[in-house]
């Protein structure tokens, strides 16, 4: 039975849903809607004032389908470049001082969202009396496009505004500013490693499949693939792309032209990733990064079987060294990194594996780490996984990554040794 639920914050007055222990407040925007003279341009802080209707969730950031739908499932959400808004699932707004976990979704810089049912955190905020947020940040050209002369990676500075807005807010909604861990997967915990590399606002982090063998894009190689973009979407310079209607920038991702620059570029990259502009983030992150470690105590883990996800990967011999190389050496470099400089660090692998296609392929973690298994009834990678196995494997997860987050061991000795969960 869900009843409303008000929450008081310095911009006005939150009206949530409560159900089942936790209160859950939807569409909360930490920044204006970057659209007109905003589209690709830093996130400004939130105009909202007054009264806010916080029951329904947002629309995620314009997006095509995500490539790993073969594996994950699909999701139907409404879509608006008016997306800059966070989650918040709350056991109460009473005042009290409680763990908060900060995630920021995968999906390699171009889909996803984290208002989608894949991240529910109520489970987590049930279970560990915690405050789970989770953000939408902008995807693709909206937010990672690169024209030399204008603002760089405006999807990373999103991320940090919502970290900003919830190191303001949080304690009106049952939080501890002081106590905050940021949870991200895929793109989400590369995002991550790069916010560690600048001025953290955290320094407790879960780091979930961080594809740091691929690298950040430099400036010359975006500059040729921004280039590429615009002239696919039609547009001669940003002031141009600013006037266009965003189903032109999403076909422009599809383009013949921007897939041969990519090609050309070799790196196996996604086609939209932070970018090595001098100004937001080094020429040189590699010294960045290994400094980067020493910022933050981590819970850092990846899947057996990682490329497995991917369309034209599977889990032979090559694909294995090729998701070791992109995915499990870095991991296992960083918990060394950071162990070095005297940070705590627990490194975890994901091996359960339902499927002989997709084995412990990249993302098969999430639904354990949100326990939100019927939002992934149509995944192919989870078909046939017995229940009880399930749900015995969320509990373990859940007591895993909660501890963590509340400042605590996960349950196994640090790295360099190396959790099992299947």
């Amino acid at each position: 039975m869900s009843q409303f639920a008000e929450a008081s914050l310095q911009a006005g007055t939150l009206t949530g849903v409560q159900e089942g222990g936790v209160c859950r407040y939807s569409a909360i925007p930490y920044a204006q809607a970057p659209v007109g003279r905003l589209r690709f341009a830093p996130p400004q802080p939130a105009a909202w004032r007054g009264k806010l209707d916080a029951t329904r969730p947002g629309p995620v950031a314009p997006q095509l389908p995500s490539r790993l739908r073969g594996a994950m499932g699909d999701f139907s959400a409404g879509q608006s470049e008016d997306c800059l808004h966070l989650t918040v699932w709350t056991p109460a707004a009473d005042g009290k001082r409680r763990p908060v976990v900060v995630w920021l979704h995968g999906g390699a810089w171009q889909s996803g969202g984290g208002a989608l049912d894949w991240y529910d955190g109520a489970s987590l905020a049930q279970r560990g009396d915690v405050v789970v947020v989770a953000v939408n940040y902008r995807l693709a050209a909206l937010g990672w496009l690169y024209v030399p002369g204008q603002t760089a990676n405006a999807g990373l500075l999103d991320q940090e505004a919502a970290i900003d807005w919830v190191l303001d807010n949080i304690q009106d909604l049952g939080g501890d500013p002081e106590q905050l861990t940021v949870m991200g997967q895929s793109a989400g915990a590369s995002s991550i490693c790069a916010m560690l590399a600048r001025q953290p606002r955290f320094s407790r982090a879960i780091l979930q499949s961080a594809a740091l063998g691929r690298g950040f894009r430099s400036a010359r190689q975006a500059d040729a693939l921004g280039q590429a973009f615009l002239e696919a979407a039609g547009a001669d310079s940003l002031e141009a792309a600013r006037e266009l209607p965003v189903a032109a920038l999403l076909a422009a991702q599809q383009a013949p032209a921007v897939a041969a620059t990519l090609r050309a570029e070799g790196s196996s990259r996604s086609q939209f990733a932070p970018v090595l502009d001098g100004q937001i983030l080094p020429l040189d992150i590699a010294p960045a990064l290994k400094q980067a470690a020493s910022r933050a105590d981590v819970l850092v883990c990846y899947t057996r079987d990682e490329m497995a996800a991917f369309p034209g990967n599977g889990r032979t011999a090559a694909d294995q060294d090729l998701g070791d190389a992109v995915f499990g050496t870095p991991s296992r470099q960083w918990a060394a990194d950071a162990v070095a400089q005297g940070r705590q660090a627990w490194l975890a692998r994901f091996d359960v594996a339902p499927t002989a296609n997709f084995g412990a392929c990249h993302c098969i973690e999430l639904p354990f780490v949100f326990d939100t298994l019927p939002a992934y009834t149509s995944a192919p990678m989870l078909a046939g996984l017995p229940a009880e196995q399930a749900q015995q494997l969320a509990r373990a997860t859940q007591q895993a990554w909660i501890a963590f987050i509340r400042g605590e061991a996960p349950g196994w000795p640090s790295a360099p040794h190396m959790q099992i969960l299947a």
